[in-house]
C-alpha cells in the first residue's frame, strides 16, 4: 500500500497560499507519489478539518505552524490522535521551533518538531516513514533513524530528543516550489528570492537568522517567467527587506519592469531609506500597479527606534515616500507597531500623525506580538511588558502603555481601516484631515462614538458607515479640529455622495442626495453606456487625485459643477473610477 504523507496548512484568509508545504513537496521530489497537500482556513470550522484530514486517510500527518493558526493545529492534532492515535504527527514553522522540548511535553500527541528550514529535513522524514512502511530497518538497507536526522525533536518513550542543528540551506540548491502549478487565479502566491535579514530587530524572528542569503537572479528570472506566463494576479515576496542588497532589487525590478505582462503585481517589503536614486528613477516610470511597496516605519520615536535596535533615518525615509507617491504609479503601505519600549500613549500618537501626513495608500496600525525565540520575549519583563498567553502573544500592557490605552488605539485602529485604509472615503478623509489639529484624534473621537452607541457590534454597509460619520459630527464635539476651522455639514455630506459614486455605480442612494429624477437629462445625455458610467452634481470643487495635504476647503458654488464617474476606467492603485468635469451648457449646444 502506498504511503501517504498529508502536508497540511491552515492559512488566515483564502485567498492567502502557503509557501512552506509548497516548498516541501518539491524539495522531497522523490516521494512525490507520497506527499499530498491540504490547505483549508481558519474561517473554517475545526470539525469540517478534523473531518477532511480524517478522510484523507493519512501516515504521516505534517503541519506548518504560525501564530494564526497554532491553536487550529493544537486541537485538530489533538482530537486527531484520538481517531488515529498510531498516525504520527510532525509540525513545523516558526511557531514551533523554539523551546521544543517544553512543546512536546505539553502535547504529548505531537510525535515531533522540524526545527528552523524544513526543506531537507522534512525528505528525510519522508525517507524514514517510506522504510517503515516498507517494513525495512536500518540494519537491512542502510536507512537512517530518526535519532540521525539533523535538525528535528521527537519524543522516544518518555524523553525528548533533539537532535543536531542543521546547517543552513544553500537557496540556490532548492528546487522551484512550485513545479507544478496549481488553481491560483484568486489566489496570493508567495516567493522568496532571499532568506535571513541583516538588521537587528528586537520584534522580529528574521534578526535571529544573521546569515543573509540570496537565490542565484538567473534562477529568480526563470521562475519568475512561469508566474508571469501564467499570469498569476500577485506575487507577494516574502524576503524580510528585499532591498537590503542593492545589486539583488536593482536586477529583479529590471526584470519584472521589461517582462511586464499587464496583470502580474508584486509586493515587496522594502527599508524606504535605504532606496538610492537609482533605484528610486527605476520605479518612478513603471506601469502603474506593476509593483506595491510595504514600509515597516513600527515608531518615529527616535529613542523607541533604537532601543528595538532598528536602523532607520526617518528624514530619509519621508523624502523618498513623498517621492514615491509624487510618481503616482506605486502603491505604498506603512506600519505602525503599538506596544514598543518607550512608545506610550502620547508617543504613538505623534508616531501616527507624523505617517498620516505622508498619505500612504494604506497606513497600517500593529500591536506588538511577543514572539518566542526574540529578543523581545527574552527581555519583556524588562520592559513590563504584559501580553497574551496565547497565540499571537499581542501585548496588554507595558512600562509605558496601559491596558485601557491599547482598548484606545485599537478603536483608532479600526476606525483608520474603515475610513481610510478602505479607500471608500478619499474625498471626505482629505476634508477633515484639512480641518484636523490630530488625524489620530479624530479617528480616536469617532472611534469612542462607535463605541458609545454601540456600533462596533453591528455590521454596516458604506451608506450607514456614511451616516454614522455624519452622525458624529453633528454632535458638535469639536476637539479633533483646529481652532479656526468649521464644518460645512453640506460639504461634507456631498463629499459622501463623492466617495459613494467613486467606488461604484451606487444601486441605492443616500437620503440627503439629490433626487435622480431632477438631472435625468443629463444622465440621459453623458451615461448611454448605462451602468458603466454616472453623472452627479456637487456644489464644491473637491480635491483631485494628486491633492492631499490640501490648505484650504473648498467654497460652496453658486451653480452646481457636474462629475462624470466613468467606471469602464479605474486608478490602478486604488480602483476608484476616472472622474471627468462636464458642462451643462456643452449638452444644450449638442441638442
Amino acid at each position: 500500500m502506498k504511503l501517504k504523507i498529508l502536508l497540511t496548512a491552515i492559512n488566515a484568509k483564502y485567498i492567502h497560499s502557503n509557501l512552506a508545504i509548497y516548498s516541501l513537496r518539491a524539495s522531497a521530489k522523490e516521494y512525490k507519489d507520497s506527499v499530498e497537500l491540504a490547505e483549508y482556513t481558519i474561517n473554517h470550522q475545526k470539525d469540517y478539518i478534523l473531518k477532511d484530514i480524517y478522510q484523507r486517510r493519512p501516515d504521516v500527518l505534517c503541519f506548518s505552524c504560525y501564530i494564526w493558526n497554532l491553536d487550529y493545529v493544537e486541537s485538530v492534532s489533538r482530537e486527531f490522535h484520538k481517531l488515529c492515535p498510531h498516525v504520527p504527527i510532525w509540525v513545523g514553522g516558526p511557531e514551533v521551533s523554539y523551546e521544543v522540548e517544553d512543546f512536546l511535553r505539553n502535547h504529548p500527541y505531537i510525535t515531533g518538531v522540524m526545527i528552523g528550514e524544513g526543506e531537507d529535513t522534512f525528505r528525510e522524514v519522508c525517507g524514514y516513514y517510506r522504510e517503515v512502511k516498507s517494513g525495512l530497518n536500518k540494519a537491512e538497507n542502510g536507512t537512517k533513524t530518526l535519532g540521525d536526522i539533523e535538525g528535528i525533536a521527537y519524543r522516544r518513550e518518555d524523553q525528548v530528543v533533539i537532535t543536531k542543528q542543521r546547517a543552513l540551506l544553500d537557496m540556490s540548491k532548492l528546487p522551484f516550489s512550485y513545479d507544478t502549478m496549481e488553481d491560483f487565479s484568486n489566489r496570493i502566491i508567495y516567493y522568496e528570492s532571499s532568506r535571513g535579514c541583516p538588521f537587528s530587530c528586537s520584534y522580529c524572528l528574521s534578526s535571529v537568522d544573521k546569515s543573509l542569503r540570496f537565490r542565484n537572479l538567473d534562477l529568480v528570472k526563470k521562475e519568475l517567467t512561469f508566474f508571469l506566463e501564467q499570469k498569476v494576479p500577485q506575487i507577494k515576496f516574502v524576503d524580510r527587506t528585499f532591498n537590503c542588497n542593492h545589486e539583488h532589487a536593482m536586477a529583479i525590478w529590471q526584470f519584472v519592469k521589461e517582462n511586464d505582462n499587464g496583470v502580474t503585481n508584486f509586493h515587496f517589503e522594502i527599508s524606504a531609506d535605504l532606496l538610492n536614486e537609482k533605484e528610486l528613477e527605476m520605479i518612478s516610470d513603471m506601469r502603474p500597479g506593476l509593483i506595491q511597496l510595504e514600509i515597516g516605519v513600527q515608531s518615529t520615536n527616535e529613542v523607541t527606534i533604537k532601543e528595538i535596535h532598528r536602523t532607520m533615518k526617518l528624514n530619509r525615509l519621508k523624502e523618498v515616500v513623498s517621492q514615491i507617491k509624487s510618481y503616482g504609479n506605486i502603491h505604498q503601505h506603512l506600519d505602525l507597531i503599538a506596544g514598543l519600549p518607550y512608545e506610550g500613549y502620547q508617543s504613538f500618537q505623534k508616531s501616527f500623525d507624523e505617517i498620516f501626513a505622508l498619505w500612504p495608500n494604506q497606513l497600517q496600525l500593529g500591536f506588538l506580538k511577543v514572539l518566542k525565540g526574540s529578543f523581545m520575549y527574552e527581555h519583556a519583563k524588562e520592559y513590563g511588558i504584559v501580553y497574551h498567553e496565547e497565540p499571537p502573544y499581542e501585548v496588554l500592557y507595558t512600562n509605558w502603555l496601559t491596558f485601557e490605552q491599547v482598548l484606545l488605539i485599537k478603536r483608532v485602529e479600526e476606525m483608520t481601516e474603515v475610513y481610510y485604509n478602505s479607500g471608500q472615503f478619499e474625498i471626505t478623509m482629505k476634508l477633515l484631515a484639512a480641518m484636523s489639529h490630530s488625524p489620530f484624534d479624530f479617528f480616536q473621537m469617532l472611534g469612542d462614538f462607535y463605541e458609545e452607541k454601540g456600533y462596533f457590534a453591528m455590521s454596516h454597509s458604506r451608506i450607514r458607515r456614511c451616516e454614522i460619520l455624519l452622525e458624529f459630527l453633528e454632535t458638535g464635539d469639536t476637539h479633533w479640529m483646529l481652532a479656526e476651522q468649521k464644518i460645512d455639514l453640506e460639504m461634507i455630506r456631498e463629499a459622501l455622495i463623492f466617495d459613494l459614486y467613486y467606488r461604484e455605480n451606487c444601486k441605492t442612494r443616500p437620503s440627503w442626495a439629490p433626487n435622480p429624477s431632477e438631472f435625468k437629462e443629463m444622465t440621459h445625455f453623458y451615461c448611454s453606456n448605462g451602468k458603466l458610467s454616472h453623472v452627479e452634481p456637487f456644489h464644491y470643487r473637491f480635491p483631485q487625485k494628486n491633492q492631499w495635504a490640501i490648505s484650504k476647503l473648498p467654497h460652496r458654488l453658486d451653480s452646481p459643477v457636474w462629475i462624470l464617474f466613468h467606471y469602464d476606467r479605474r486608478d490602478p492603485l486604488d480602483h476608484q473610477a476616472e472622474t471627468e468635469e462636464v458642462k451643462q451648457s456643452e449638452r444644450k449646444r449638442d441638442e
